[in-house]
């Protein structure tokens, strides 16, 4: 039995039931009961009827659904048909869909690689572009240098067409030249022949005028080296040349004290001096830390440097001359003089050629012409002028340790007071210093012995 017709039955007889269910008060007492119990008996066969007739028209209704339910099962039956023929043609569709969509993504990929490849080859197209412009360029200008060299080779081509006609016509005149010198060759050699006696005698002279010319040559040199010697030179250019070769030199001296040591340095500056065998620094004792006439003490270490430019060198010891205690001068190597590159000057000749000498001094800077007399009493000395009209009228004035120049550049001397130049002839020491610590001999039996000499010279010289 169908389930929708059996709930169809069992809500109907639940209907019925409720429907024919008396719902008042029961009475208790049997006589209602009994009473009851009849009439439902004289109802039954009433409710049999219309439960046999609802049951006939709901088995009609069922028979209809059934059918209904059959044509519609025949019609899904044709649907279905219909729909698996659709779904296989739609299978059909999907698979050749999904062969296209492979095809297209395929196709997609080679797309994409092929836009790759060409946004290379675009790219790679540009550089190639930007080259071929450059190239381009490159040929415009050499197009360019071409033509201009074409148009000065056209130049030149017609240049050297004019010259050929030049040289043409040259050698026209050539030929016509060549022919007048043949015809004048025969008088030529004839000439030659009497040209070479004439030479040969004028040879002769020759070597007689050379002769005379190299004699002349001589006494003029001679004259010429006489005139510059006795030339005076500007004070001026000795000083400019005192200043490009002056010496800078420094000494420093320690003595024991009775607490620390006494250490004591002095500068200055002054030049190389050389008698022709060899080379010394020139100065003044004052120039020195040592002082004459003090109470005599050994130093313990003696030390100095010699400076021109950038170059430095040692001292290697201190010489006092023979000819005044106060000058000293310091022995130079021909090496370490040429390390100095200092300008090196010549002791004068002759010292008393002019009457004026050029005094320089090297601590202030100041130089200028001063008149200077021979001292009679001793040739190894001579007074500058030092009177006080020179000071007044702003001149220079002689002072010790003041250097003395000729008037040719050479040097005569230095001072050795305010008054008296000591002229340098030779450089004989009396006294030789060595340099270094605890140099021997010792300094106070040096600098007692220099005192010692220096009072026995006569007071002017003091």
């Amino acid at each position: 039995m169908n389930k929708t017709l059996l709930l169809i039955m069992c809500d109907f007889m639940l209907l019925n039931l409720l429907a024919l269910t008396r719902w008042e008060k029961a009475e208790p007492q049997h006589t209602q009961l009994e009473t009851a119990a009849p009439r439902a008996a004289v109802n039954a066969p009433a409710v049999n009827a219309d439960m046999v007739e609802l049951m006939r028209i709901s088995l009609e209704d069922e028979k209809a659904s059934r059918e209904q339910l059959a044509a519609q099962l025949s019609a899904s039956q044709g649907s279905l048909s219909e729909r698996e023929k659709n779904l296989a043609a739609l299978q059909q569709q999907k698979g050749q869909l999904e062969s296209a969509l492979s095809a297209t993504q395929s196709s997609a990929k080679e797309l994409e690689q092929r836009y790759s490849a060409t946004v290379q080859e675009a790219s790679m197209s540009k550089e190639q572009l930007a080259k071929l412009q450059r190239e381009l360029e490159e040929r415009r200008a050499e197009a360019e240098r071409q033509k201009s060299e074409l148009a000065r080779m056209e130049r030149q081509n017609a240049d050297a067409l004019q010259s050929i006609q030049n040289l043409n016509v040259k050698v026209q005149v050539a030929e016509q030249e060549k022919g007048l010198l043949s015809k004048n060759l025969t008088e030529a050699k004839q000439q030659v022949e009497v040209e070479r006696l004439e030479r040969f005698k004028v040879q002769e002279q020759t070597t007689q005028l050379t002769q005379g010319v190299g004699q002349l040559a001589q006494k003029s040199g001679e004259l010429s080296k006489e005139i510059r010697d006795n030339r005076p030179i500007n004070p001026n250019i000795i000083f400019n040349e005192f200043l490009t070769s002056r010496v800078q030199t420094k000494m420093t001296t320690r003595r024991p004290g009775i607490f620390s040591p006494t250490i004591k340095e002095k500068e200055t500056q002054t030049v190389l001096v050389s008698d022709g065998n060899k080379i010394y620094a020139l100065m003044h004792v004052s120039d020195t830390p040592f002082t004459i006439g003090e109470v005599p003490v050994d130093y313990d270490q003696v030390v100095g440097t010699m400076a021109h430019g950038s170059a430095s060198v040692p001292m290697p010891e201190l010489q006092f001359l023979r000819l005044d205690p106060r000058v000293v001068v310091v022995p130079v190597d021909a090496a370490l003089a040429a390390q100095l590159g200092a300008n090196i000057y010549q002791l004068a000749k002759e010292p008393f050629k002019f009457p004026d000498a050029v005094l320089v001094r090297a601590d202030d800077g100041r130089y200028g012409e001063t008149p200077f007399r021979i001292d009679a009493t001793n040739a190894s000395y001579v007074k500058l002028d030092n009177r006080i009209s020179t000071r007044l009228f702003g001149e220079i004035a002689p002072k010790r340790g003041d250097l003395v120049f000729s008037k040719t550049g050479e040097i005569i001397g230095i001072m050795v007071n305010s008054d008296y130049c000591a002229v340098l002839g030779n450089f004989a020491a009396a006294n030789t210093l060595k340099t270094g610590d605890n140099p021997e001999p010792k300094t106070s039996g040096i600098l007692s012995e220099v005192y010692t000499r220096l009072q026995r010279l006569p007071f002017k010289y003091q």
